[in-house]
């Protein structure tokens, strides 16, 4: 295993990293900024406000993404098992 294996494997781990969480962190920044604007307007400052509906969100999401957060972990296993099998 060289430097240019290990950064691909890296590289592909990163990117599941982005791909997996993607979903999740975008709904919880709509959620936010809809709920800040909310709060801006109506002058509520309330700290549970903006926590409830972000997890209730983001539950609803992953629940939602499940399928295609899994399809892409099992991906880069194949990728790491495949490398490991023919010795990089």
């Amino acid at each position: 295993m060289n430097e240019t294996d290990a950064m691909e494997i890296v590289q592909a781990a990163l990117w599941t990293v982005v791909l997996g969480s993607g979903p999740a962190v975008g709904a919880a920044m709509v959620v936010g900024i809809l709920i800040a604007l909310l709060q801006a307007l109506t002058q509520v400052q309330e700290a549970t406000l903006t926590f409830v509906p972000k997890i209730l969100v983001i539950f609803a999401v992953m629940v939602m993404t499940g399928p295609f957060i899994a399809s892409q972990l099992y991906a880069y296993t194949e990728l790491v098992y495949s490398r490991i099998a023919t010795g990089f």
